[in-house]
């Protein structure tokens, strides 16, 4: 699983509630590595657990010829009270890191492969997530 070696904040605000507000993403909205991406059709939070099992599917499907890049990297913790607990006494203890990803970004970018297996390992891979998604191909 990804996460960060070292932070300088343990705990970070919760930042706004509403990411359809913020509007599409500027940056990282082209393939710029492989000849095929993944792109995120709507906002929303991507855990690193969530990462990983898409990467998994994505690798599993195409082979060992294959090149997959991750092009998001989960460095803003989430924290979460136990079971039970009363209000009050605190944040929660961390749970784990996720990203925040806006529309129009770019999650993964395979290459190496036929168009077909990478269309369908892709395919596979946004299945994992959270957000819709898209393959779209190098310009």
């Amino acid at each position: 699983m990804l996460f960060p070696k070292k932070v300088k904040h343990r705990k970070w605000h919760t930042m706004r509630k509403n990411p359809n507000k913020v509007g599409p993403a500027t940056r990282g909205v082209n393939v710029s590595f492989g000849s095929y991406g993944l792109k995120a059709l709507t906002p929303g939070r991507i855990t690193s657990n969530q990462i990983e099992s898409a990467r998994k599917a994505i690798i599993r499907n195409l082979g060992k010829t294959g090149r997959v890049w991750i092009r998001i990297f989960p460095d803003m913790p989430f924290t979460k009270k136990p079971a039970e607990v009363k209000m009050g006494k605190g944040k929660g203890d961390i749970q784990g890191y996720h990203v925040r990803v806006l529309a129009g970004q770019v999650l993964f970018e395979a290459d190496g492969v036929a168009p077909v297996v990478a269309i369908e390992s892709l395919r596979k891979g946004g299945t994992k997530m959270p957000v819709k998604t898209k393959i779209v191909t190098r310009h």
